[in-house]
């Protein structure tokens, strides 16, 4: 019986499905980076041999840039060590800011009591049973009181 992984790396390793295995190789080359710079990266892609790197604010361009030949370097080493990310090559480095984020942030949604407005006058008939008859008058007394 073939495992689930198995089948996947199968499925990987086609024609129509290379930008799988791309992605698999910009999310390895992201851990290999520090954890503030991962969150700072937006998403990063690589064309016609430039690696674009989005970031997240402008502050983190400007500390990227400074890190260009870290950057590459990471990218030579990626590919000399991960067969798979062979394809993987870039001769310059591009960092930009992107108001797209990667994932989108969790929203707190606030629960709030809804108010809402009395439609009930509190006229309505009361009956003859003497604990029904102050139950009601007291729901009487609320409805009145609220309006």
């Amino acid at each position: 019986m073939k495992k689930a992984n198995m089948i996947l790396s199968h499925l990987s390793s086609l024609p129509q499905f290379k930008v799988l295995k791309r992605q698999e190789c910009y999310q390895k080359y992201l851990s290999l980076l520090s954890p503030k710079w991962q969150k700072a990266i937006a998403f990063l892609y690589i064309k016609e041999e430039t690696l674009f790197i989005a970031v997240t604010h402008p502050g983190f361009k400007m500390e990227l840039n400074y890190n260009r030949d870290l950057l590459k370097s990471l990218l030579i080493q990626l590919n000399t060590h991960v067969l798979e990310c062979k394809m993987l090559t870039a001769s310059q480095v591009v960092i930009f800011h992107s108001k797209y984020h990667a994932l989108p942030k969790e929203k707190n949604l606030e629960s709030t009591v809804p108010y809402y407005q009395e439609r009930s006058t509190g006229s309505f008939t009361l009956p003859q049973d003497t604990k029904l008859k102050e139950h009601f008058k007291r729901i009487k007394a609320l409805i009145q009181c609220k309006q």
